[in-house]
């Protein structure tokens, strides 16, 4: 559904300033009816990236592909058609104060030019998919965070969109917000078959909801993958996010990281090296959490007793499909540091966007 190829955006200088290169190289594919997720520090390019899908940001370089065609080639008279596919979520909701939450939704209907008794009929389904039907007739003012971006999210999908673009959807909004938020765009993703492409830098947020991620850093994918296949790599930059590896400083013993999965539990590991071998073992870190409705985490235990029974040991759990290792000061995977969002170096807010969106009208058609 979505294909960037070597995608480049390079903003000019300005002001004496050197130019700047936001995304550098990135290679991304996102399958129909996906949920991926892209995250990465303050200043990584991902805001950048999100608005190249649609080209609101058309790349200095690379290829953009969405439902099949090649945004990139287009003309702008293309691309705003191009564009009719593409629902677009944004931090800061950026809705129109003047305007009711029903008045908000049919905003881009109007600007299409469907008719008065179309629009509101579609309006009405929508306030009722995002669970505000009762509140049509609110303004901005009236509602609160998580109510406002559930407007926005309905008049995204006014369009009937096959892409959702989430960007720092949830960044905004208080953390009982956010899961219904997260509920909602999981529904609307199930029961619209969407594919969804979600901008963030809250790991909890992938965790909740995502198939796949990939990590960004300086404007590049640094990791990525399925999370049912990232979290299993013991030197993943993306699962060290997701999953921080358990501290080994100051354990004592033989240490040993396992990595739980739902297909290689920890009591395995635990039956076998306390149960079959009479080694002590002890729990000494690590957290255990569900990743896209599995359970994956990562422990760190202190083993004593014969220490020639443990690497043959591990090396038969390992035949059996567990996935542990030895683990030793300083080989722990060094997370990426994560930051409070901010628009990539040289590239524009979210109003700016949206207001772009808006100038022109067969934008949502």
């Amino acid at each position: 559904m979505i294909e960037l190829t070597d995608v480049r955006k390079v903003f000019p200088a300005r002001r004496g300033a050197t130019e700047v290169t936001a995304v550098d190289g990135v290679t991304l594919s996102v399958a129909d009816g996906e949920f991926a997720g892209v995250v990465g520090p303050s200043g990584s390019g991902k805001s950048t990236l999100a608005r190249m899908v649609n080209l609101l940001e058309r790349p200095t370089s690379g290829r953009v592909v969405v439902d099949g065609r090649v945004l990139t080639d287009l003309d702008d008279d293309g691309v705003r058609q191009a564009r009719r596919t593409v629902g677009m979520v944004f931090q800061h909701f950026n809705l129109l104060d003047s305007r009711t939450a029903a008045g908000n939704v049919e905003h881009p209907l109007e600007l299409a030019g469907v008719g008065r008794a179309e629009r509101r009929a579609r309006v009405a389904d929508l306030l009722d998919l995002v669970g505000l039907g009762d509140r049509h007739a609110s303004r901005p003012a009236q509602l609160s965070g998580g109510q406002k971006q559930r407007v926005a999210i309905a008049r995204a999908l006014a369009a009937r969109p096959k892409v959702l673009l989430c960007d720092e959807a949830t960044s905004a909004l208080d953390p009982a917000s956010t899961a219904g938020v997260l509920d909602l765009l999981r529904q609307v993703r199930a029961e619209l078959g969407l594919t969804v492409l979600l901008i963030t830098h809250e790991m909890a947020v992938v965790r909740a909801v995502c198939d796949s991620a990939v990590l960004l850093d300086h404007g590049r994918v640094v990791d990525g993958g399925p999370l049912a296949e990232v979290l299993t790599r013991p030197d993943s930059a993306l699962a060290a996010q997701l999953l921080p590896a358990p501290a080994v400083a100051g354990a004592t013993g033989d240490l040993v990281r396992v990595t739980v999965t739902g297909s290689a539990p920890e009591g395995v590991v635990l039956r076998t090296l306390a149960g079959e071998l009479g080694l002590d073992v002890e729990i000494v870190g690590g957290s255990v959490e569900t990743v896209a409705g599995r359970r994956f985490g990562r422990l760190l235990l202190s083993v004593t007793g014969d220490d020639g029974r443990l690497d043959p040991a591990l090396q038969r759990l390992r035949d059996g499909g567990s996935l542990v290792e030895r683990a030793l000061p300083g080989d722990e995977p060094v997370p990426v540091d994560l930051a409070e969002p901010e628009p990539a170096p040289g590239a524009d807010g979210d109003e700016p966007a949206f207001a772009r969106l808006l100038d022109s009208p067969d934008v949502q058609r």
